[in-house]
């Protein structure tokens, strides 16, 4: 039954086809392109319809030099290049069919291959070279009917290479396409790379075709060719229905998955918004407790400095104080230093030795002053880092104070429109009352309407009238509660904004404290760092006073040698290491390194008349010596 059902099938589709021919050959009469377009037509249904019979009674794949399979290719040229539009080019007229096949890379992406292959042959030297390969290409991969149909699809870009009468932009293109479906059924095996596809001279040979008595009897075989051919393309048509079927079933899941996946994310926004609504009652409830703990940080803060000034004022008396016994410590060891300036005559013999002394202490006098600027650069550099954190901090404060008004005029706005919205409640309870008071009314006189009809109709019409009215009023009312539910809406909208920038200025909070923190560090560093300089400072102006005297140094009187700042890490005495904080300095008697606190004695050495830095053991020492020369 289906083979019948095919066969007429076949029957039917050779009768419209003759049908076709007929109308076109009595239209050619009057068209000559016409006439040359069906004449193309009909040798290409001879040379597919030759070339499938002596295909399948040659039973194996087709050479190269096969005569109807070079008949073909001739007439395909001859069909492809019917209607082309002439080029021009610098040289001269171009006319090749290599412009419109080389579309069909674009068109169709299996057909770069192809396309690339082509391109890559080193025999072919002309674009016509290149056209033939390329049918012979498309012919050994059975896709040729694709390839061609795409073309034909695309009549605007067909327009720029073929005239608008030409085969390929006409019915009968779309036809011959249709008929080199049925040459899938033959295996070909075709050497590109040997032939001479340049200069092959295309000429029809219709001997092949003209047919004698004897081929009559060959009707049959046609007819089962035309069958299988049929049922060939059924089952490529079947095939492209079943793949468009599972691409739409895989659709159709990819819809009810992503449909599961927004219903779900649906829930976690409504849950989000819930949790949004007690976050914002609890950055409220936060927001006040922040203003009030800094109010009560701001009034310690107060409390605090006022405190350091009453410190900064008695430390101030008591430095005035030791200033005062200094000057009086002073004066009695200038009487000293007078006595030990004739002791100091005799020692003239080492004044050489203590020559190279001094130029060692100009040495360390130049590192100590290097070491000055740089800690001058690190005092400069911590300061401006200083103004920029105290920059940041105001910046942050007056945004606090900005998005804290904000707060406060939408809470106003907020307890506006919940007023409003009591209001319009009571309204409406008010016009339902009314409403029901009427209807009641309504009820008593139509049981008196019974005895006093015409005077109540009066007075029934006018009710009627304020019910109209009362209903005109309730819809009013309903959309202003309309309205006012639509700015509740925009209100909570703008609440959720200022709850993701409330969020913002904790997050701002927590940097400000941790700026504040790195600012009490960086201000205590910059503190020992500005008394380090002090001492520094002071001790310059007294090693620069001291040149001339401390060529009698002191050093050289007891022998004793200057230790270098490298040799010491740790204080003599003590034997605390040295840091930042905990410097390094000389006792001008004995020349050893100690800290601050176990240097931290100035006495008059015969070296300077000023009093200078002593280590404990030494000041002892001096001091006694001092008790037991005093008469």
């Amino acid at each position: 039954m289906h083979e019948a059902l095919l066969l007429s099938k076949a029957l039917c589709i050779m009768k419209e086809k003759q049908s076709v021919s007929s109308v076109g050959s009595q239209q050619a009469v009057k068209d000559p392109t016409a006439v040359e377009r069906a004449n193309l037509l009909n040798m290409a249904k001879l040379s597919i319809k030759g070339l499938i019979e002596s295909a399948l009674s040659f039973g194996r794949t087709l050479d190269s030099d096969y005569p109807p399979l070079q008949q073909f290719f001739v007439v395909m040229e001859h069909c492809l290049k019917h209607g082309l539009k002439v080029r021009k080019s610098f040289l001269s007229y171009n006319k090749t069919i290599w412009g419109p096949l080389e579309l069909v890379e674009k068109l169709y992406p299996e057909a770069e291959e192809i396309a690339a292959s082509v391109r890559d042959l080193p025999g072919l030297k002309t674009p016509l070279g290149r056209a033939r390969a390329w049918l012979r290409l498309a012919l050994m991969q059975k896709k040729m009917a694709d390839y061609l149909r795409c073309l034909i699809i695309q009549r605007d870009l067909l327009s720029e290479f073929y005239e608008y009468h030409a085969l390929m932009m006409e019915e009968e293109g779309a036809v011959i396409v249709g008929l080199l479906v049925g040459l899938n059924v033959i295996d070909a095996n075709l050497c590109v790379k040997g032939e001479d596809l340049d200069s092959q001279v295309g000429v029809i040979d219709f001997s092949m075709y003209l047919k004698n008595e004897d081929d009559i009897g060959s009707k049959e075989r046609n007819v089962q060719i035309a069958a299988i051919l049929d049922q060939k393309n059924y089952v490529e048509e079947l095939n492209r229905q079943l793949n468009t079927v599972s691409s739409l079933h895989t659709r159709v899941d990819s819809l009810e998955k992503s449909n599961t996946k927004l219903i779900e994310e649906l829930a976690i926004a409504k849950n989000n918004i819930i949790k949004l609504q007690e976050e914002n009652h609890q950055l409220r409830s936060e927001n006040t407790l922040i203003l009030m703990k800094t109010q009560h940080h701001l009034e310690v803060t107060k409390v605090d400095v006022e405190a350091e000034l009453q410190t900064y004022r008695y430390s101030r008396q008591g430095l005035d104080e030791m200033y005062n016994e200094a000057r009086r410590q002073l004066r009695e060891e200038s009487q000293l230093r007078q006595d030990i300036e004739n002791e100091l005559m005799v020692q003239v013999s080492m004044k050489h030795e203590i020559e190279l002394a001094m130029k060692l202490l100009e040495k360390d006098i130049h590192e100590k002053q290097d070491t000055l600027i740089g800690l001058r650069q690190q005092l400069d550099e911590v300061k401006a880092i200083n103004i920029e954190m105290y920059q940041k901090l105001q910046v942050s404060e007056d945004a606090m104070k900005e998005k804290n008004e904000i707060i406060g005029r939408l809470e106003d706005k907020t307890n506006q429109i919940t007023a409003t919205m009591k209001q319009l409640e009571q309204r409406l309870q008010q016009a339902e009352k009314s409403q029901v008071e009427a209807e009641n009314e309504d009820k008593k006189f139509e049981q008196e309407c019974m005895s006093k009809s015409e005077n109540l109709q009066k007075e029934i019409s006018q009710k009627e009238k304020q019910l109209v009215q009362l209903e005109t009023d309730l819809k009013i009312e309903k959309e202003w509660r309309q309205t006012l539910e639509d700015d509740l809406q925009k209100e909570k909208e703008t609440l959720s904004h200022l709850r993701v920038e409330t969020q913002q200025i904790i997050s701002l909070k927590k940097e400000f404290l941790k700026l504040q923190d790195k600012n009490r560090q960086l201000k205590k560093i910059c503190h020992d760092q500005e008394e380090a300089l002090q001492e520094l400072a002071c001790k310059l102006s007294e090693s620069k006073l001291k040149i001339e005297d401390i060529k009698e140094a002191n050093k050289v009187l007891q022998g004793q040698v200057w230790l270098k700042d490298k040799e010491a890490t740790h204080c003599k005495l003590c034997e605390k290491e040295f840091s930042l904080s905990k410097r390094k300095h000389h006792c001008r008697n004995c020349g050893e390194i100690f800290c601050n606190a176990c240097s931290d004695n100035e006495l008059p050495l015969p070296s300077s008349p000023k009093p200078v830095r002593v280590c404990d053991s030494c000041h002892a020492f001096l001091i006694q010596r001092c008790s037991s020369n005093m008469p």
